[in-house]
């Protein structure tokens, strides 16, 4: 049992480590890698060795697409084609559908962006919204906070989610269709509690400001559209052509769509189809952009290969039996990755090192639970996402842009924005232990 009560100090080391004294994840989940490996009975050589493959590994498989889908959210970030997304939506649902409209925004725009700059972005659109409606801008501001955030945690190319999949070994197109299945009632969740405090306790409109980007300088809908929706479908239609029924037969065709559906090629195609995003009326040239993403992208894909790193130690320790013979008869199966994401997450605020943290610790439990499955390392990757939203409160970055955005001082923010997340976070493991129950 000392290898399992190491665990659990090295964990609540690293939350103290990154919540207190602002220590850097990257270099916490390798120095948690390298404690547990010697606490586990590895030799020098043999934590040397397994801390590299594993970093290598997991970058192997997974940096190439992280980069990919992080230059994608720089170009509807900068080009403004998150905001035609947002003007499309609101054309479709109406005025008077505001709040659901911010709601869908958000929920496609998070797919590639992470939900902070998503915020930011859409923030100028929901004051706009805020004053034309006479909606409460922090109504608004929920409803759009809750649409980002249930794709961030649940549906890849988000790196989270993504990271996920990579270390569980999870398929990719099969994790994306679940997690749509999953996010869709878990943003409702939100934009529902939305409609609640706007009933509830109202709230101020949006003051006067400058307006929005005009139309004419944004990028057309199917440009905006088309470097998010064609990567999920290609990804998607590789599962289904990989089914053992072969829907598309064994010929050239499924070949092309085995070819196109790698997530590596299909973001590659988002890639190419988000230069388009770019006008003629900035100085900086697609160099600036792609550079832009790759900068944003090297963090994430070095805390992620530390991720890998502190898995592959845990897994060459054999804690994941130890673990899985001491939980085995409690019944708790996809409640674990839950819990130990809401832990992390709520100590420590990242959603993304939550996940990235949790799926390393889950990896070798995973046949001890009986989720060696395509569909029960999908649940896996999902309850963990459902964790690391529960909850976000005062030590979340995202936390601060809702509220700063939406003028929310700090106890309105954690009654409306922080219970927004725990119902959402509810929602989502209360959906997935249903899946399980049912399919597993």
């Amino acid at each position: 049992m000392y290898i399992l009560i190491a665990l659990v100090i090295v964990v609540i080391l690293m939350v103290l480590a990154a919540s207190k004294f602002h220590f850097h994840p990257f270099l916490s989940l390798l120095l948690a890698a390298i404690v547990m490996g010697f606490v586990g009975g590895l030799n020098a050589d043999q934590v040397n060795s397994v801390l590299m493959t594993g970093f290598g590994k997991t970058l192997g498989s997974i940096g190439i697409i992280i980069a990919f889908g992080t230059i994608i959210g720089t170009y509807l970030e900068k080009s403004g084609g998150a905001m035609t997304l947002a003007n499309r939506i609101l054309k479709w649902t109406g005025e008077r559908n505001s709040v659901l409209a911010m709601n869908i925004t958000g929920f496609i725009v998070s797919i590639p962006v992470f939900c902070d700059s998503g915020f930011v972005i859409l923030s100028s659109l929901n004051k706009a919204l805020s004053r034309k409606a006479g909606i409460p801008l922090v109504v608004l501001g929920v409803s759009l906070a809750a649409g980002l955030y249930a794709t961030h945690v649940f549906v890849p190319p988000t790196p989270g989610p993504l990271a996920a999949a990579a270390a569980l070994d999870a398929d990719l197109g099969l994790v994306i269709l679940m997690g749509l299945l999953v996010a869709v009632p878990v943003a409702l969740a939100g934009f529902f509690w939305a409609k609640y405090i706007g009933k509830r306790w109202g709230g101020a409109l949006a003051e006067q400001e400058k307006d929005i980007s005009s139309p004419e300088k944004l990028p057309s809908a199917t440009l905006s559209f088309a470097p998010i929706v064609v990567p999920i479908l290609l990804i998607a239609l590789k599962s289904v052509t990989d089914y053992p029924t072969h829907p598309f037969g064994q010929g050239v065709a499924a070949a092309i769509l085995d070819f196109t559906g790698h997530p590596v090629i299909a973001l590659f195609a988002g890639v190419f189809l988000s230069f388009g995003l770019k006008g003629k009326d900035t100085k900086e040239t697609h160099f600036h952009w792609v550079t832009k993403g790759l900068k944003d992208a090297g963090i994430i894909i070095l805390i992620t290969g530390a991720g890998g790193a502190f898995g592959a130690i845990l897994r060459a320790t054999g804690i994941g039996e130890i673990i899985g013979s001491g939980f085995s008869g409690l019944h708790i199966g996809l409640f674990l990755p839950f819990l130990i994401a809401a832990i992390l997450k709520s100590a420590q605020g990242s959603s993304t090192v939550a996940i990235i943290t949790t799926a390393a610790i889950m990896a070798p439990l995973l046949e001890p639970f009986g989720l060696t499955s395509p569909l029960g390392r999908t649940l896996t990757v999902l309850a963990v996402g459902a964790g690391a939203m529960t909850v976000s409160h005062l030590n979340d970055s995202f936390f601060w842009v809702v509220a700063q955005f939406t003028n929310l001082d700090t106890a309105t923010a954690l009654k409306t924005q922080t219970v927004s997340t725990l119902i959402q976070g509810v929602t989502g493991i209360a959906i997935i232990l249903i899946l399980g129950w049912v399919f597993i």
